[in-house]
């Protein structure tokens, strides 16, 4: 049987959808092999997250309050992790495989001298134990492996698991007991810097819109990509290239060392399509290329090409869509 723990994810109070997508790996893995699974959050006024979490069937919804907890530091929140992964005997801790959970999850299973594997896709028993796979080499390879020890750390991919069915009997909302005394200090928290976009995050939204190495400054980024997102209601994406010229922020790099997004539709415009960006979309559910060279690689995996300078085909379309 499982004893699953899965971390949720949220920002300052707003609930990230991909913890729901690690909520329904933990359901699929009780379902299969018997069990339960609890759901930890983190923070201070957790109010309405955790509501929000009571509804999907887990045991329990443990609720780590403390001012201490305000800012997620990865010494302080590790320790907690691991601490309660400790007194409620977790057998599986997951987490939805995005920066936070990569900062956090490591040191935790560390501190437990357990293993951990991350971009988990697929699960399922074998015996006592589990076998997963997990995207490996910027999705050139999916590996099947099994993590030794009696608790095993992971992240998941969000677009793998389709979140649990919302049950009419609340989950009990558990208090965490922090003593801020017994965190740890060595990291110390000095600010924030937040760029208000007004458009939804690409993890989480159902449309992304990314410019690649065809545009040419940052202005035409936002004329021509932010253009199109905005009436699509969607949200902005970057290839690694725009990055390095400092065209757009490292925050809207879509790709192996960038995020992993998987919306019901990918527009593509001027991106060549080299496997570093494919490994952060190609789970999305319908692509649209935009590029002016019929042999662009993306062109491979796309379900709907137009071969066009994108200069001129872009606000074509755009107005098309706004009329």
């Amino acid at each position: 049987m499982a004893n699953v723990l899965v971390l949720a994810e949220h920002d300052d109070g707003q609930l990230k959808l991909a913890t729901l997508s690690a909520l329904g790996f933990a359901h699929q893995v009780c379902a299969a092999a018997g069990g339960a699974y609890s759901v930890l959050i983190l923070g201070q006024s957790l109010g309405d997250a955790t509501e929000k979490l009571r509804g999907y069937g887990a045991a329990s919804v443990l609720v780590a309050d403390h001012v201490a907890l305000k800012e997620p530091l990865a010494d302080k929140y590790a320790h907690v992790i691991a601490e309660v992964a400790r007194t409620q005997n977790a057998t599986l801790v997951v987490g939805a495989a995005s920066t936070f959970t990569k900062d956090l999850l490591p040191r935790a299973a560390a501190l437990l001298d357990a293993g951990m594997i991350s971009d988990v896709i697929e699960v399922r028993p074998e015996g006592t134990d589990f076998v997963f796979k997990r995207v490996m080499y910027a999705g050139n390879i999916i590996a099947t492996v099994k993590l030794e020890g009696a608790v095993k750390f992971l992240t998941v991919r969000a677009a793998a698991f389709a979140p649990p069915a919302q049950t009419a009997e609340l989950s009990p909302a558990t208090p965490v007991a922090v003593d801020a005394g017994k965190l740890p200090a060595q990291i110390d928290y000095v600010g924030r810097e937040a760029k208000v976009a007004g458009r939804p995050d690409s993890t989480e939204a159902r449309v992304v819109v990314s410019g690649g190495r065809a545009i040419k400054n940052a202005e035409d980024f936002e004329r021509l990509i932010g253009g199109l997102a905005d009436v699509l209601g969607g949200a902005v994406g970057s290839s690694r290239a725009l990055v390095d010229s400092g065209i757009t922020p490292n925050s809207l790099q879509v790709g192996q060392t960038g995020k992993v997004v998987a919306p019901d539709l990918y527009i593509a415009v001027g991106i060549s399509g080299a496997n570093q960006h494919m490994a952060g979309m190609k789970d999305t559910k319908v692509i649209v290329a935009i590029n002016k060279d019929a042999e662009a690689p993306i062109f491979e995996v796309a379900d709907y090409g137009l071969v066009g300078d994108v200069y001129q085909v872009v606000p074509e379309l755009t107005e098309k869509l706004r009329k």
